[in-house]
């Protein structure tokens, strides 16, 4: 690691200070008052806005905050996880060993550091720091949740637990509990635990992780004691377990790459998830129980470029399949940046629009935010961003963490660095802490004796996470004891709610206590409270129908989405009226509401579809609610319904788009094949559109083998011949009888997009033997043509084709010189020019037309191999005037300035 030479350094410290007082800085104790920091910050030089001592400087901090600079190097490098103790001091995962391919082997050699750093005096700078662990088997762990002298440190393909048996905040014992977890340095694999209300843990991993199993290679239990079977799980998910590290549940799936879950006082859930660089597609979600949230495509696994019916208008929403059926909707999208770690404000320290709200680190877009939520419906809408801390002007600062301190402020990481993502850095020697709280506030740790039950309650609405661990644990150790002060808290409806649910959770615990306080849950008049009961009781109890039925008729709809997806795997007859019940109450047009009912229905449409059937009336279809339904329902007994909606010329083909695309979520079959043979009979202006959605929509052997299908199949071909939508249907279905009119299409078009898509299908569907005979009898402006239709193809073929006639003497000139040109088109080409030109197989203007092919080649490679073969640039003269050349002192003055 770099250190600093202590002479430099206090020369540095000199020429800053003087600096300082040349703008007009007043530098106090380390912080800078600073009047405007706007035009002081662009004064610095670059060394200078490196130096840790004007870190706070470049940061813009939101109207009633203010940030200090609690630690910095060389006491931390490069912090990408933290968490916040009882006590205040702040934990550091540190990353100094990330991607040692990509940024070269460590200096140290010996692994990665957890720090603990304390602020001694409460002024918001830690004074002492203290290395928990270092050890070579941590390289770039990506996760720490701190509980009492234990840590668990998250690195794939392991998670650590540490543990100080002795109280000298050094970790005396190592234990792996979970391994198997994607491979090392995957920045998409494990990731940070965090304490929920119900004295469950949640964490989570990405699309890299793939799997886990305990410390001795056992497959994982769920919490019905049956092995998890990760096959079946999509991409990222979303866990919870016991404190025991036991009974692992799956919550949600098919997230990309999630870094931290955050979890309020009621166990409603979030997550922020990264999209695949550059599309603006990170997002926040509402993280709905036993969800999927749309990375991959739900049938066959493939990836949001695919082309799909119903296609979504934006590449952010389109990037997480939003508009198919059985995907939960985003909550906010965030734009393209590198979201890490967040949390769950639940403390008043911080001004009043930052309470309950979540709070992002996101270091692709340099700040931590809140974003505020409101109910929607069922489900959650924000209001927009609200920054809380911003890198305006040093765009070094990569906010990796935020958490909240037993105080109530803020500790925010910063990985510190030029770059962020794609496995790069570029500065292995910097890192900062900020404490972010209203101006003046002293860091002043509340202590707490929880082997008082009334102190331990208090300790319980801590907005810090590990305390309310320890006093969670407490409370449920104190059993009776502590219930009188819980249930104090639980009725006092002055409190907020959130302070009200953490009494509900811990009583849920206590035996004697908990069927008592669930029914004065049940009855409160706050739905947040109704659904803590909810969720409390799910977790006590085996079968807690009895208890989801009170709550099926709530005016509330957050509370009825509850219910349903309370029902999930719920094959009880009482199960299945509840959710009839709860389909009665939608009206339609909330996404959020359709889709509780999807999850609770998964594995039980074939009886809940007909019972609904018969509850709906004569027309289904006829309202909103009814489309929704029958849209989401998998089951072949909606088919014939799904059919009607699809061809109903009523309403706009647009608005019919998502009913093709559901039949996408049906295998092959005779009711879905006759049922889209059906759509295409149905005469209407769009005929044309219906019909071919139909045929991309039916199972490809089923067309091609029945002459039903064939027929429909070459009417709509001769209707579109000529268009990108022969050209679409040509691609799915490879008519050999249609080869002759490709050709024609692939000469006619050659000069177009769609002459040369009808070139490619030729060269791959008809081959290299039919094209090269159809070549041989053209005249010469036909052979251009062809050769022309199959330029971009780049396949072996087609490049062979090409290479051959520019090399074939026989061939006219203009051939030939076409040829040449053409070769460069594709990439595969410019690596046969490259070859051709090596080898000196071309001169002339055939040679010429060659090089005119590729001139506009991407890749750099390419480039420097063509580089020679071009002439090099003429740069001509520029005379200078005598009376402006400069003189022999300025030439001197000039040099010494470098």
């Amino acid at each position: 690691m770099k250190q600093y030479n202590c002479k430099k350094s206090a020369l540095l410290i000199a020429v800053s200070s003087l600096l300082f007082n040349f703008y007009g800085i007043c530098q106090v104790a380390d912080s800078l008052v600073i009047s405007d920091p706007d035009s002081i910050y662009a004064a610095l030089s670059e060394p200078e806005r490196r130096f840790s001592r004007n870190a706070v400087a470049g940061l813009k901090v939101a109207d009633g905050l203010e940030a200090t600079l609690f630690s910095s190097e060389p006491d931390i490098t490069n912090p990408i996880n933290v968490d916040v103790d009882h006590r205040g001091r702040v934990w550091v995962c540190e990353a100094y060993n990330y991607r040692p391919a990509v940024n070269g082997k460590s200096e140290l050699g010996v692994g990665d550091r957890i720090v603990i750093l304390e602020d001694k005096d409460g002024d918001g700078k830690s004074d002492v720091t203290k290395i928990f662990y270092q050890g070579p088997e941590l390289a770039a762990p990506l996760g720490i949740w701190v509980m009492g002298n234990k840590a668990v440190v998250s690195q794939s393909p392991y998670v650590w637990l540490f543990t100080d048996t002795d109280g000298d905040d050094k970790a005396d014992v190592k234990e792996i509990l979970f391994k198997g977890i994607g491979g090392s340095q995957n920045d998409a694999g494990i990731h940070a635990f965090v304490f929920g209300p119900d004295g469950k843990f949640y964490f989570n991993f990405g699309n890299a992780g793939r799997q886990l199993v305990d410390g001795q290679d056992r497959p994982l239990l769920d919490k019905y004691e049956r092995p998890i079977d990760f096959r079946q799980y999509k991409q990222g998910v979303v866990f919870r377990c016991d404190q025991d590290f036991t009974k692992v549940e799956i919550l949600a799936e098919n997230f990309r790459n999630g870094f931290e879950v955050a979890v309020d006082s009621y166990g409603t859930m979030w997550q922020s998830d990264q999209e695949e660089p550059g599309n603006e597609g990170d997002r926040v979600s509402y993280v709905m129980e036993n969800g999927n949230f749309g990375y991959i495509d739900e049938m066959n696994g493939s990836s949001w470029r695919i082309n799909r019916t119903n296609l979504e208008d934006e590449i952010p929403r389109r990037h997480w399949h939003q508009n198919d059926p059985g995907v939960v909707p985003n909550l906010l999208q965030t734009g393209s940046g590198f979201p890490m770690g967040m949390t769950i404000y639940e403390g008043d320290l911080l001004p009043r629009r930052y309470w309950d709200q979540i709070l992002l680190a996101d270091a692709g877009q340099h700040y931590v935010s809140s974003f505020p939520v409101q109910v929607d419906g069922a489900g959650y809408k924000s209001t927009g961003i609200i920054p809380l801390v911003e890198g305006t002007r040093d765009k070094w600062f990569r906010p990796t963490d935020v958490c909240v301190a037993p105080d109530g402020s803020l500790i925010v990481s910063d990985w510190y660095d030029p770059v962020i993502g794609s496995n790069k850095m570029k500065d292995k020697s910097r890192g900062r802490l900020f404490r972010i709280a209203p101006p003046g506030t002293r860091y002043k740790i509340p202590v707490y004796d929880l082997s008082i039950p009334e102190q331990a309650v208090k300790a319980l609405q801590s907005p810090n996470l590990s305390m309310r661990y320890l006093a969670w644990n407490a409370c449920v150790k104190l059993g009776w004891a502590a219930e009188p002060f819980l249930e104090e808290l639980l009725r006092n409806v002055a409190l907020n709610p959130r302070l009200r649910a953490r009494a509900l959770w811990v009583l849920n615990r206590i035996e004697g206590f908990n069927y008592r306080s669930l029914d004065i849950a049940f009855r409160e008049i706050n739905p947040n409270l109704r659904i803590t009961a909810l969720r409390a009781v799910r977790q006590r109890n085996s079968d807690p129908t009895e208890y989801i039925k009170r709550l099926t008729a709530d005016h509330d709809p957050q509370v009825r989405r509850e219910c349903a997806l309370a029902i999930n795997h719920n094959h009880t007859y009482e199960a299945l009226d509840v959710w009839l019940q709860l389909a009665r109450q939608y009206k339609g047009n909330d996404r959020w509401s359709v889709e509780a009912l999807s999850v609770g229905a998964i594995g039980q449409w074939e009886r809940i579809f007909p019972a609904w059937l018969a509850n709906a009336g004569p027309n289904p279809g006829g309202t909103d609610a009814g489309k929704d339904i029958i849209w989401l329902a998998r089951t072949r007994k909606a088919i014939p319904y799904l059919t009607t909606l699809a061809a109903d010329t009523s309403v706009s083909f647009k608005s019919r788009l998502r009913y093709f695309r559901a039949f996408d979520f049906f295998h092959a079959g005779y009711e879905k094949s006759q049922a889209l043979l059906n759509v295409m009979t149905v005469n209407s202006s769009d005929r044309i559109e219906v019909s071919k959605l139909a045929l991309l929509h039916l199972d490809k052997s089923f067309v091609t083998n029945s002459q039903q299908g064939l027929t429909a199949l070459n009417k709509l071909l001769d209707e579109t011949y000529g268009t990108e939508d022969y050209i679409e249907l040509m691609t799915r279905y490879e008519i050999e009888s249609e080869n002759g009119r490709l050709f024609k299409l692939a000469l006619d078009k050659s000069d177009e997009v769609i002459g040369r898509d009808a070139g490619r299908l030729l060269m791959e569907q008809a081959g290299i033997s039919f094209v090269s005979q159809k070549l041989a009898g053209l005249n010469e402006k036909q052979k251009s043509a062809l050769l022309a239709s199959l330029q971009t193809v780049g396949s072996p073929e087609s490049v062979y084709l090409l290479r051959n006639a520019a090399l074939d003497s026989d061939q006219p000139l203009s051939v030939r010189k076409n040829a040449a040109r053409y070769l460069g088109a594709s990439w595969p080409g410019e690596e046969a020019v490259v070859k051709i030109l090596k080898e000196d197989l071309l001169d002339g203007e055939v040679k010429e037309a060659l090089l005119e092919g590729v001139k506009n080649a991407y890749r750099e490679d390419v480039k420097r191999e063509l580089a020679p073969f071009f002439p090099p640039p003429v740069v001509e003269a520029v005379a200078v005037p005598v009376d402006v050349q400069p003189t022999k002192e300025k030439k001197r003055r000039r040099r010494g300035s470098r």
